[in-house]
């Protein structure tokens, strides 16, 4: 069996560890990863969810801030606020600023950036292959009432505070889907939307020219997994992102936000969690096939159990 994740950040890796935990040997699992989250930070490309998913599938990842390598040192960041290179409120770890260094070598050298993916991600027996929604730069950026500012700067460090109008990603029109998401797509026989955000993770890549395209066409089925528990995000300022667009923070609400493939949509199925078991019927009736399960990823068995309701749903 071939399964496809979409997603990026914290929230995917946890599912995606989960979904290794639970496949077998004959398995494969390719995960499409955002990377509209992306900037240049002092001369080096940056990319916060592809780096929250090496890390934690490579298992040097720090699991106490939840981003970054395990220990690290900073010493490196602090000579480049010094010297005014760097926001000070984007902190860098010195083995982190090491991955940075080596991707922006192979950048700068003419390689795509599904290439540098692949470098990457053979340093570690990862158990898993990641793949670029798409090799052009697609930065976020978020409109605000004082002008447009760069996703990182919005999240990082206003930590979403300060309202947003909307969200755009630079240069989208000439983007197309990688190589490798195409032909992960394709190819998969389940398809899963990880409980990752739905407008700055999950939506960029959706966003892509000719991304929704090939899902709708997919021959497998596409099954959601809900990062939003009981009114609540799990994680991060979803919340505030799904304000943006007019979108409630609900289960039900992301779930119509995505739409049913039968409607033009993308999604045939969606789990939710058991608190928000009032969903599944209306949902059901949309055309999204809609199971209440726990979702809380709170360690290997509980990630790999909502792996496998995943699965068994689109299955």
């Amino acid at each position: 069996m071939r399964i496809t994740v979409i997603g990026g950040g914290v929230g995917c890796a946890r599912f995606v560890l989960g979904l290794r935990e639970y496949v077998s040997s004959e398995d494969s699992i390719d995960v499409v990863v955002n990377t509209a989250d992306d900037w240049w930070v002092s001369g080096l490309r940056i990319a916060p969810d592809h780096d929250s998913l090496l890390y934690a599938l490579a298992g040097v990842n720090d699991t106490v801030r939840g981003w970054g390598r395990s220990d690290e040192t900073e010493r490196v960041a602090g000579e480049l606020h010094a010297w005014g290179t760097a926001p000070e409120w984007f902190t860098l770890g010195d083995l982190d600023l090491g991955t940075h260094i080596a991707r922006t070598a192979w950048l700068r050298a003419g390689e795509s950036v599904s290439d540098v993916y692949r470098r990457l991600g053979s340093r570690w027996d990862l158990g898993v292959t990641l793949h670029p929604a798409t090799d052009t730069e697609i930065d976020t950026q978020v409109i605000t009432d004082e002008g447009r500012i760069h996703f990182q700067e919005w999240w990082v460090k206003h930590r979403s505070q300060i309202p947003a109008r909307g969200f755009e990603q630079l240069n989208i029109a000439s983007a197309a889907p990688s190589e490798g998401a195409r032909e992960a797509i394709e190819n998969a026989d389940v398809i899963l939307l990880a409980p990752s955000n739905p407008v700055v993770s999950i939506g960029p890549v959706l966003a892509v020219p000719g991304m929704r395209d090939l899902l709708r066409g997919a021959r497998a089925k596409i099954v959601g997994v809900s990062g939003i528990i009981d009114g609540s995000v799990v994680r991060g300022m979803a919340d505030a992102c799904l304000s943006a667009i007019g979108v409630e923070t609900s289960a039900r609400a992301v779930a119509e936000h995505y739409g049913a493939r039968k409607a033009g949509g993308i999604l045939d199925g969606w789990l939710v969690d058991e608190t928000d078991a009032a969903a599944v019927d209306p949902l059901t009736a949309l055309g999204i096939r809609t199971r209440a399960v726990p979702l809380w990823l709170r360690d290997p068995a509980s990630s790999a159990q909502v792996a496998r309701d995943a699965v068994a749903l689109a299955r």
